[in-house]
């Protein structure tokens, strides 16, 4: 289902874009598509986290889509709308194609084969969550829709998500109003310090429970040079987490 949309009112200017085979940032980076602006701070529409899937029972939270999964969304979208399909439609197709698309989801799932979440699910590898008719997983980001620094992707720092009031309270809400549209408590695995910050802040809430959040799952892009000895740190407690979480929805 769409969620807290904004598609209408960038649904004009998507269906007037011509057909290209990849958008430049000259194309997308425009008036057009900017939600809001503060200094060096640009955050830009892209449709794929309108879309919500309500039966998720497994929550993947990014900080904020990068340039590619901007890109790879609304020509997904402008190819959609040209064969007439609904609103709802348009951002779920959207969603399954740039979702952590490239070597973040390649990186995603083998990070979630070593900690075998596929086999509590009942499935073979962990890059069936990601197949169109898999009904169970809900990703999306804190930050709904793309933000740059400086035209830049935004990773969490200069600023610092929890000192800048305008991108903290934009997340906090969101991902707060996300997470009531779902039927299920989900398993969350928020990837990297930035997003669990915000989590951890739920929890101290009591809006969430301590044992349905991943904790210390590092995030899945390639430049992130740490990830790799971050996961193996935590693997065995995030192995445990993923057993107790199993445990209780029985």
């Amino acid at each position: 289902m769409i969620i807290n949309s904004n598609f209408e009112k960038y649904e004009a200017f998507i269906r007037g874009l011509p057909v290209k085979t990849r958008y430049a940032p000259d194309d997308l980076l425009v008036p057009e598509l900017c939600v809001l602006r503060e200094g060096p701070i640009e955050m830009y529409y892209a449709p794929h986290n309108d879309y919500s899937n309500p039966l998720a029972q497994i929550m993947i939270v990014g900080l904020t889509p990068g340039w590619n999964q901007m890109e790879i969304a609304i020509r997904t979208a402008k190819l959609a709308m040209l064969e007439n399909k609904s609103a709802q439609e348009i951002c779920r197709e959207a969603k399954m194609a740039a979702r952590f698309a490239g070597s973040m989801r390649s990186n995603l799932i083998q990070m979630l084969n070593e900690l075998s979440l596929h086999t509590y699910y009942g499935l073979a590898d962990s890059k069936a969550f990601f197949e169109d008719d898999f009904p169970l997983l809900q990703t999306t980001s804190l930050l709904r829709y793309p933000v740059f620094v400086n035209k830049k992707n935004y990773s969490g720092h200069n600023p610092e998500l929890s000192k800048n009031a305008l991108l903290y309270n934009y997340a906090y809400q969101l991902i707060n109003s996300e997470l009531h549209a779902l039927y299920h408590t989900p398993l969350i695995i928020p990837l990297g310090k930035a997003v669990e910050m915000v989590f951890k802040r739920l929890l101290g809430e009591k809006k969430i429970g301590e044992k349905q959040v991943l904790w210390g799952f590092p995030h899945p892009s390639g430049a992130n040079g740490n990830r790799l000895r971050q996961f193996e740190q935590s693997k065995m407690e995030m192995e445990k987490m993923i057993r107790n979480f199993a445990l209780l929805q029985q």
